[in-house]
């Protein structure tokens, strides 16, 4: 498993899979833009502030969130796919 470092998040993307008007699902390779959307899986311990305090991330593991297109690194690990990004980079936390 990844465990991230300061600020940063590992988020695992989701992928919406699109019906189209007829009932047929487009496979997740024909989406052309990279996912928003994605399940936090593990959270640095925060910011480091100038004066040596640390700031904690608003997420937590198990939130899903919408995030920056095209922010962060994009990692494979046995199998399954993962972005790492930094807790800015998180625009919004999906409630029910």
């Amino acid at each position: 498993m990844l465990k991230p470092l300061d600020d940063h998040v590992v988020v695992e993307p989701i992928v919406q899979e699109e019906k189209t008007s007829s009932g047929i699902y487009l496979p997740d390779t024909a989406h052309k833009d990279k996912p928003q959307t994605g399940k936090v899986v593990a959270v640095g311990t925060g910011r480091l502030l100038e004066n040596g305090t640390r700031v904690p991330s608003e997420v937590k593991a198990g939130d899903v969130v919408v995030f920056a297109k095209y922010s962060g690194s994009d990692v494979t690990l046995d199998g399954r796919d993962y972005i790492i990004l930094r807790d800015s980079d998180i625009l919004a936390v999906v409630e029910d």
